[in-house]
C-alpha cells in the first residue's frame, strides 16, 4: 500500500509573491520528487493576474460548487475560489499536493485535512505596499484595508502550527527554501 501524500497549504497576503514561487518551484521541480501543484478555479478572468488558474463565471462556479466537485471553496474580494476534487486523488495516490491557499478558510482546510501543511509566506509591509501599487488592480483605500486585514489575519495564526518564508528578497532564496522545505516534509 502506498504512503498518503502530504497537502501544503501556502498563504500569505495577496501580492506577497505566492504564485511567483509557487512558478519558481514548479519549474524547479520539473515534475520530479512526486510534487504536484493545484490549479486555483477563480471567477476572474485568466488575464486578471499572474496566477495560472482555471477563469470560471460565477454560475459555473456555482454549478460546479452544487455537483460537489470542490475539495476547499471560499470567496474573497468578490471572487469565489475553488480547489479541484482532483487533489483527494493525488494525495491517495502518495503525492505531495501544494495548494495556494486562503488564510480566512485555514480552519476549516484543516478540519477536513487535519494533516495540513501550513506555510506562510511573509512579506514585510512596506515591500507588499510597493508590490501592490505596482500591479495596479486596487485603490489606494482598498490597498490600505488589505494592508490592515493582513496583521489581522496573521495575528490569528499564532495558535496554528506553521512554516514561514519570507519573501522580500530574490525570488531564487524564498523558492529554494520552499522546495526543502516540500522535500523535507515527504512522508
Amino acid at each position: 500500500m502506498k504512503d498518503k501524500g502530504r497537502l501544503f497549504y501556502l498563504i500569505g497576503p495577496s501580492g506577497g509573491g505566492k504564485d511567483s514561487l509557487i512558478s519558481y518551484v514548479r519549474k524547479r521541480l520539473d515534475g520530479e520528487d512526486r510534487v504536484v501543484f493545484a490549479h486555483r478555479y477563480i471567477t476572474r478572468p485568466p488575464k486578471a493576474s499572474g496566477e495560472n488558474h482555471v477563469a470560471l463565471s460565477r454560475k459555473e462556479f456555482l454549478q460546479r460548487l452544487q455537483q460537489g466537485f470542490f475539495a476547499m471553496h471560499w470567496q474573497s474580494y468578490d471572487c469565489h475560489y475553488g480547489i479541484g476534487i482532483e487533489i483527494d486523488q493525488w494525495l491517495s495516490s502518495g503525492c505531495q499536493v501544494v495548494v495556494n491557499g486562503s488564510r480566512s478558510y485555514l480552519p476549516k482546510a484543516l478540519r477536513r485535512y487535519p494533516d495540513l501543511k501550513v506555510i506562510l509566506i511573509e512579506v514585510a509591509l512596506e515591500v507588499l505596499k510597493r508590490r501592490l501599487e505596482a500591479r495596479g488592480r486596487e485603490t489606494p483605500e482598498q490597498i490600505q484595508a488589505r494592508l490592515e486585514r493582513n496583521n489581522q489575519i496573521n495575528d490569528a495564526l499564532v495558535n496554528i502550527s506553521h512554516a514561514v518564508i519570507n519573501n522580500d528578497g530574490p525570488m531564487d532564496k524564498a523558492g529554494e527554501m520552499l522546495i526543502q522545505l516540500l522535500l523535507r516534509h515527504r512522508r
